[in-house]
C-alpha cells in the first residue's frame, strides 16, 4: 500500500476539479450540489469499474449498462469558487467547503450564518493509501470519540455504529445473531455521522468487499481514526451535508433513485412458511391456509410460496412447477385470488447442475464462467453444487424474463420473490459478461442481485404494464429501493433477535431501505412460545413488511392460530395493521413521492433531545406514530419515554394527554402493544371489515389535536391502490390544515386529483373528553362526518 502525498491542481472541467497525484493517479473533486461532492480517484484516467447503478439523481431506472462515472448529468451543478489557500486549494458553494491540503488530506467546512466551521477531517497521518501490487484501497478520516455513526444497511447490534467493525461481503447467513453476527445479505457501504453541531453522511460508490473500521481499531501512530477499506474497485464517495441526520437519510435515497410505490396490498399481511411448500400435498396445504384465515377470521392480502413448489426430491430448481405437489399452479391461483389474496413466488438464481434447464443454459453461455476457463462457475447452493446466471448478459437478462412470465405471471402468480440472491460465487475471478466487456465477479458480486430485481420487475411491468409491481428481494446493494421491498433474512426465533431486529430495521431505513420488515416469530431454530410470538406479531405490524415466516427446526409452523388460547391477541394485532392501513399507504407515498422514512429511530424527528439518541427499543411508525414493542418476557408494564416536542402525546387506546421530555410508565399488558400519537396529528383509519379487507368504504380521521394553541398542514393520498393512474390525476389528496385555540378546532380540508373512493364520507373523531368545538370548513360540525362531495378541489 502505497500513501498518496504530493499533488498539484491540474485544471476545471466545469463542475469538475483534477488534481493530480503520485503513481499515475489524479483526484477529481465534482461539485454536484450546493451540499453535495463528489470525491473519486482514476488511474490513468480510467476507473476499475466505468459505471455506476447507484447513483440516479433524477430519480429515474438506470440503463442496463450503468451510468457513467465521468457524467454529472442531472445534479444542479451549482456555482462555485476555487481559492489559494495556506495549505493547498478550498473549493466552495455557498453550503459546503473542502480544503485540500499538503501532504494530502481533506477537511471540510460548512457555513454556519456566515461562518465556516471544520465538521470531518481525513486523518493527517496517511488518509489516501491504494495498493501496488494489489487493487486494494483505503480512506481514513479522524474520529471523535463523541460522534455517533448510523446506518451500514441491515447490520447487528446497536443503531449507534461507533466503536465497531463491519464487513460488507454478501452472506446467507441463515440463523444469525441479530446483536453480533457479521457479515449479513446486504451490500450498503453508506453511513451517517451525527455531532453535536451538524450530520453527514458518506457513501461509497463501489460494489466490491469492504471494511468499515469506526473506532475499533487504535494505532499508536496516528490520532483517533476510522476508516473504509476495499478490496477492489474505485475509491469514489459521495459527501452529503445535513444538517441534520433525516436530511443525509433523505439525500442519499435521492441520489439512489428514491422508494418503489408497491400496491396498497403489499402492505397487508403476507403469509408464508416452507413447510405448505415442502409438504407432498403443498397445493392442498396453501389451500387450507386460504380455508384457516377464512375459519379464524384473519385478514390477509397475500401469500409467498417458498421454493419447495420447485421441488426435485428435497432439491430446488427455479421455474420448474413440482406437478406431484401442486398438480394444478392455475387453480390454486384462482383459490387465493377468489379469497382476495395475492402469490408471491420464490425464486434462485443459481441452477443446480442436474437442473432440468442446466445443460441449455450452459449451452447458451447464460452462467457466469470459470476465472480459467469457458466453463460455468460451480459453486456450493442449497446442499449441492451449481452455477450462477449472469445478470451482465443481455441474454441471461431476456431468458430470466421469458421464465418469468411463462412459468410464473402466466400460472396466476402475482410477484417475485427473488431470494438465496447472495451470489456466494467463490472463485472471486470468476468472469461476467459484463454487457461484452468482462469483469471478475468480485468487483461486481451485489450487482447481479440488483440487476436480478431489475430484470424481474421488467418482467412484470411487461406482462401488466399498467400494473403498480410488488417484489421482495433479500440481498441486495444501494438502487434496490427503486424496485423491492426486503427484510433482515433467516432471523432466530428468541427474546433478543425480537429487540435486535428492530435496530436493524431502524438502521435499514437510515440507509434509504424504507420498505422492511422481519420474519415474524422467528424464521429458525425452534417455534416460539405463546408469549413471544404474540409480542412479535405486536411488533411486526407495526413495520412497512409484515409477514409470518418460519422454517423451524421442530418442523412446526408460525401461523396466527398456532397457540388457540392467544388467536383471539392475534387476530385484534391484525386487525389494528389494518385499521392503521390508510396511515401505512399515506407513509408509503410519502416515502416514495418525499424521501421521508416510514420507520424512524426517535431522534430523527427529535435531535434536539439528546436522550433520544440513547439506545432504546422505541421507534416511529411515521412521524406520528410512537410505537413501544415488548421485548422481554412476562412484561406487563413498559417505561416509555416521551421524545421533547411543543405538543406532547396522547395515549392511542385512551386519548390521555401527557407532556414530552419524560418517561411514562405504559400498560402493557399481553392483549397491547403500547402506542403514542403525536400531539397535533391527523391519522387516516379504515373502519375494516376482517372478512373482506378489499371493501375500503369507511373512513375515519383520528384528530389528535394540540392541547391548546398550534397549527399544522398535513396531506392524505389514496388512489386505486393498484395502478399508475395516479400518474393521471388520477389520486385523492387530501389537504388538511388544523387551527387550535383555547375554545375551538379549526380544520380546514381541500382535495386534489380525479380518483372518487369506494368511502362518500369521513368521520372524524376527536380524543375522548375534548370539548373544544369542532368547525370543519367554517362550519361547526354537528356531527363530526364530512361528505367528499361537500370538500372543494384546490
Amino acid at each position: 500500500m502505497k500513501t498518496l502525498k504530493n499533488w498539484q491542481l491540474l485544471n476545471q472541467d466545469n463542475n469538475r476539479i483534477d488534481i493530480q497525484c503520485e503513481y499515475h493517479w489524479k483526484l477529481h473533486i465534482f461539485v454536484l450540489e450546493d451540499d453535495i461532492f463528489r470525491v473519486v480517484f482514476s488511474q490513468h484516467d480510467n476507473f476499475r469499474v466505468p459505471q455506476t447503478w447507484a447513483v440516479t439523481p433524477n430519480q429515474t431506472d438506470i440503463a442496463w449498462q450503468g451510468r457513467d462515472r465521468w457524467l454529472p448529468d442531472h445534479f444542479s451543478l451549482p456555482a462555485y469558487s476555487v481559492t489559494e489557500h495556506k495549505s493547498g486549494i478550498a473549493i466552495e458553494t455557498g453550503r459546503l467547503k473542502v480544503i485540500v491540503h499538503r501532504p494530502l488530506w481533506l477537511e471540510w467546512q460548512y457555513n454556519h450564518d456566515g461562518e465556516w466551521r471544520t465538521f470531518v477531517a481525513d486523518r493527517k497521518t496517511g488518509a489516501y493509501l491504494f495498493g501496488i501490487s494489489s487493487p486494494q484501497i483505503s480512506h481514513f478520516l479522524q474520529r471523535n470519540v463523541s460522534e455517533h455513526y448510523y446506518g451500514l444497511g441491515e447490520k447487528t447490534g446497536n443503531l449507534n455504529r461507533h466503536g465497531r467493525r463491519f464487513e460488507m461481503r454478501n452472506l446467507d447467513a441463515m440463523g444469525y445473531n441479530a446483536e453480533t453476527t457479521d457479515p449479513l445479505y446486504k451490500h450498503i457501504p453508506f453511513y451517517i455521522t451525527h455531532t453535536e453541531e451538524v450530520s453527514y453522511g458518506l457513501y461509497y460508490d463501489n460494489l466490491a468487499s469492504c471494511w468499515f473500521r469506526l473506532g475499533s481499531e487504535i494505532d499508536n501512530y496516528h490520532s483517533y481514526y476510522r476508516s473504509y477499506q476495499a478490496e477492489d474497485g474505485d475509491l469514489d464517495y459521495y459527501m452529503m451535508l445535513g444538517p441534520r441526520i433525516l436530511d443525509v437519510t433523505k439525500k442519499y435515497t435521492a441520489l439512489t433513485g428514491g422508494t418503489a410505490f408497491g400496491p396498497k396490498w403489499s402492505l397487508g399481511y403476507s403469509g408464508s412458511t416452507m413447510h405448505y411448500t415442502d409438504a407432498p400435498d403443498a397445493q392442498e396445504q396453501l389451500k387450507k391456509f386460504v380455508d384457516l384465515c377464512h375459519q379464524h377470521t384473519i385478514p390477509c392480502d397475500s401469500f409467498q410460496l417458498s421454493s419447495g413448489y420447485t421441488s426435485i426430491g428435497d432439491k430446488r430448481y427455479v421455474f420448474h412447477w413440482n406437478h406431484d405437489k401442486v398438480p394444478q399452479p392455475k387453480e390454486m391461483s384462482a383459490y387465493f385470488h377468489n379469497a382476495g389474496m395475492k402469490l408471491a413466488a420464490n425464486i434462485k438464481p443459481c441452477l443446480l447442475h442436474d437442473h432440468p434447464k442446466y445443460n441449455e443454459v450452459a449451452q447458451a453461455g447464460l452462467f457466469i464462467k470459470d476465472s480459467e476457463s469457458d466453463h460455468p462457475e460451480i459453486s456450493v447452493f442449497w446442499d449441492d453444487e451449481g452455477s450462477h446466471l449472469d445478470f451482465t448478459n443481455p441474454n441471461t437478462i431476456s431468458w430470466w424474463k421469458n421464465n418469468i412470465k411463462k412459468q410464473l405471471l402466466e400460472y396466476g402468480i402475482d410477484s417475485t420473490w427473488n431470494d438465496n440472491n447472495e451470489f456466494e460465487v467463490w472463485d472471486n475471478n470468476a468472469k461476467c459478461h459484463y454487457f461484452g466487456k468482462g469483469l471478475p465477479i468480485k468487483l461486481i458480486r451485489p450487482l447481479q442481485p440488483l440487476l436480478m430485481m431489475k430484470a424481474s420487475y421488467e418482467a412484470q411491468t411487461e406482462y401488466a404494464p399498467n400494473i403498480r409491481p410488488y417484489l421482495i428481494s433479500r440481498s441486495g446493494s444501494p438502487g434496490m429501493n427503486r424496485y423491492v421491498q426486503t427484510w433482515s433474512g433467516d432471523n432466530r426465533t428468541n427474546w433478543n433477535t425480537l429487540r435486535y431486529n428492530i435496530k436493524m430495521g431502524l438502521g435499514m431505513s437510515l440507509s434509504g431501505l424504507y420498505n422492511v420488515g422481519h420474519d415474524v416469530g422467528g424464521f429458525s431454530g425452534n417455534k416460539p412460545d405463546p408469549e413471544l410470538f404474540v409480542r412479535w406479531v405486536q411488533n411486526g405490524v407495526m413495520h412497512p413488511r409484515f409477514t409470518i415466516h418460519s422454517w423451524n427446526d421442530d418442523q412446526t409452523v408460525n401461523e396466527p392460530w398456532m397457540y388457540p388460547e392467544v388467536t383471539p391477541i392475534i387476530r385484534e394485532a391484525i386487525k389494528l395493521r389494518y385499521r392503521l392501513m390508510p396511515y401505512l399507504y399515506n407513509l408509503l407515498w410519502k416515502a416514495h413521492h418525499e424521501h421521508e422514512p416510514m420507520l424512524r429511530p426517535t431522534f430523527l424527528d427529535h435531535e434536539s433531545d439528546s436522550k433520544t439518541f440513547e439506545e432504546n427499543d422505541d421507534y416511529l411508525l411515521g412521524q406520528d406514530l410512537l410505537v413501544a414493542s415488548v421485548v422481554e418476557a412476562q412484561q406487563i408494564t413498559r417505561e416509555v419515554y416521551l421524545p421533547n416536542n411543543q405538543y406532547g402525546w396522547y395515549d392511542f387506546y385512551t386519548h390521555q394527554w401527557f407532556a414530552g421530555k419524560q418517561t411514562v410508565t405504559a400498560d402493557a399488558p399481553l392483549e397491547r402493544i403500547p402506542l403514542f400519537i403525536k400531539a397535533g396529528s391527523i391519522l387516516p383509519l379504515s373502519g375494516i371489515n376482517l372478512k373482506n379487507t378489499r371493501q375500503d368504504n369507511q373512513r375515519e380521521l383520528l384528530i389528535m389535536p394540540f392541547p391548546d394553541k398550534g397549527s399544522t398542514t398535513i396531506t392524505l393520498f389514496d388512489d386505486d391502490g393498484t395502478s399508475f393512474n395516479y400518474l393521471k390525476n388520477e389520486y385523492l389528496c387530501l389537504e388538511l390544515k388544523m387551527t387550535c385555540s383555547e375554545n375551538k378546532i379549526d380544520l380546514t380540508i381541500h382535495k386534489k386529483g380525479t380518483f372518487i373512493p369506494d368511502y362518500t364520507e369521513i368521520s372524524l373523531t376527536l380524543p375522548v373528553g375534548e370539548k373544544r368545538t369542532l368547525i370543519v370548513n367554517g362550519i361547526t360540525s354537528s356531527n363530526n362526518k364530512i361528505n367528499l362531495t361537500d370538500i372543494k378541489n384546490n
